[in-house]
């Protein structure tokens, strides 16, 4: 995760290994995605109806393909989506470029790349005291301001620089290990699984405005900030409990620096203290070949069924544009030139946090409008065909209502700061 220059881009080498990697794979990954999310349903529905003697035997597969009802349905429902994107049969409002065939085509060979280095190598991160480390020296700022604990700190970074399914896809992790309360995992999830610095210039050069990326990416910021720390405190995030995956109560004392010791000495010991306890190369490989193994066949189906499900809804249905209408008044009060147009792109986002842009370099001729919608779409960051999927697929306590509702939250929140600074620099 250490930052590294390719070109003038700054990244991750994670990030330069998931392209190769999907490079090596795209002239056979559709085919291989298929195989996943179709065996994935079928073994799915086998276990839930059949409960066969070597599933439940096998700890990993019982993993896997043990899944509750609400879960088989989504599986199943991805199953049929692939096999009638693949094959381009069945209606054609399912398979079509901007629905099925996006999700399959331009969405699942990125996650698929990123899935499977992020669950090979997050053992490295998680398990030798990297995060007890920083996550020490950072509680006292994180703690005050955004109310989690310093190792989220981690997360975000790794989503900034890198790609945020794999913030999502730690935070996960961590909250299963018992490393962060179900507030915390709401929060990390829904707040600091940052938008990479590589998908920001790809929507800033989606509405033409790519001289202007450095204040766009300054008022991303911003506005991302401001969201970070106001969003926390507010329904539904706030109501959530501050106990355990496994109800079990905080140690409040677990961040304390003992009496004597400077904070960073108390976090190196916390740190190899973690680092002792790592398993040794058999157990990290097994760790690794287990997060991704878990990683694909729970998250790719989950991804397909509700981000074709979120698209054919922008597409094909006024649903959208009517949420947004409520919008215009608020957008005419910030004096953003072609309000009604602009407000049509604010809910979309819900679905996938591409669509805006490409509504609004295709509707608005304003500058500064554009650029309110491409920063607006970014720091919306709860988007259905990626980042609310994965969300959903895992076990951070969050539904589908609570996220439209933390998604709106976000929407109104960082509005003035982008408007704000959008009349500052581009107007």
């Amino acid at each position: 995760m250490t930052p590294v220059a390719i070109g003038e881009v700054m990244t991750i080498p994670i990030a330069v290994m998931a392209k190769a990697l999907q490079t090596f794979v795209a002239p056979f990954i559709s085919e291989v995605i298929l195989a996943i999310i179709t065996v994935t349903g079928v073994m799915s529905l086998l276990v839930k109806l059949v409960k066969p003697v070597w599933v439940e035997k096998l700890p990993i597969l019982k993993h896997l393909f043990d899944v509750s009802w609400i879960w088989l349905i989504t599986r199943l429902l991805g199953m049929i989506f692939i096999i009638m994107t693949f094959f381009q049969v069945g209606p054609s409002i399912i398979h079509s470029e901007h629905t099925g065939s996006l999700v399959l085509n331009d969405l699942l060979p990125v996650l698929f790349s990123v899935f499977v280095l992020a669950g090979l190598l997050l053992p490295l991160l998680l398990n030798f005291g990297l995060l007890e480390l920083v996550g020490t020296l950072l509680t006292r700022v994180m703690r005050p301001l955004f109310g989690v604990p310093g190792r989220s700190a981690v997360n975000c970074v790794a989503s900034w620089l890198g790609d945020g399914s794999v913030g999502i896809l730690m935070t996960a992790r961590q909250y299963e290990d018992k490393y962060y309360t179900q507030r915390e995992a709401a929060i990390i999830g829904t707040t600091f699984s940052a938008v990479s610095i590589t998908f920001c210039l790809v929507v800033i050069g989606q509405v033409k405005l790519e001289h202007l990326f450095a204040p766009f990416y300054l008022t991303v910021c911003l506005a991302g900030f401001v969201a970070a720390i106001i969003v926390p405190r507010l329904p539904p995030l706030r109501f959530k409990q501050d106990v355990y995956i496994d109800g079990s109560a905080v140690d409040t004392d677990a961040e304390a620096v003992p009496e004597g010791r400077t904070l960073l000495s108390h976090a190196l010991d916390v740190a190899l203290t973690k680092a002792k306890k790592a398993p040794g190369v058999k157990g990290t490989i097994q760790e690794g070949l287990s997060n991704a193994l878990d990683m694909v066949f729970a998250v790719l189906p989950v991804v397909m069924a509700v981000g074709t499900m979120a698209l054919i809804i922008a597409e094909h249905t006024t649903i959208f544009q009517i949420l947004g209408t409520p919008f215009v008044p608020y957008l005419e009060l910030l004096q953003v030139p072609e309000a009604a147009q602009a407000a049509q792109t604010i809910v979309v986002g819900f679905a996938d946090m591409f669509i805006p842009s490409i509504l609004a370099a295709s509707n608005i001729e304003s500058d500064v409008t554009r650029f309110i919608v491409a920063a607006m779409s970014v720091t919306q960051l709860i988007y259905m065909s990626e980042v609310g999927a994965l969300l959903l697929g895992s076990k951070i306590p969050v539904n589908i209502f609570e996220l439209f509702a933390i998604f709106i939250l976000r929407t109104l929140v960082t509005l003035p700061v982008i408007a704000v600074m959008a009349h500052w620099l581009v107007g």
